[in-house]
């Protein structure tokens, strides 16, 4: 029934950006936190960021802080990532996911839906 779909990962030049949408369905959206993950070749999902219900609260992974803005429209049921000052450090597969957790959420555990994932690829 729940479902989250990415979209908007393509190839980029380093210093450029790039904007990921996630839509939501199947779900009460303004009762899950929402996050994003990354997962690069070879390497574990690591968080990347998330926000609160009511998106007064963001946290971000220090390696994207200053970079990266996760905004959230839950009368749309959309949650988005702006990554500006894309480095070829940020290549990886990029996962939308939703806790019912309202706690730290900084897990892949704590996530109780997730994405397909969409390609972010950054080149020098």
């Amino acid at each position: 029934q729940v479902q989250l779909v990415e979209s908007g990962g393509g190839l980029v030049q380093a210093g450029g950006s790039l904007r990921l949408s996630c839509a939501a369905s199947g779900l009460t959206f303004s009762m899950y936190r929402m996050g994003w993950f990354r997962q690069a070749s070879g390497k574990d999902r690591e968080f990347v960021t998330a926000i609160s219900r009511g998106g007064v609260n963001t946290y971000y992974a220090d390696s994207v802080k200053g970079r990266f803005t996760i905004s959230r429209d839950n009368a749309k049921n959309t949650v988005d990532l702006q990554m500006n000052s894309l480095k070829p450090e940020d290549t990886a597969v990029y996962y939308c996911a939703a806790a019912r957790q309202i706690g730290n959420t900084l897990r892949p555990d704590d996530y109780d839906y997730w994405g397909q994932g969409t390609q972010v690829t950054v080149s020098s």
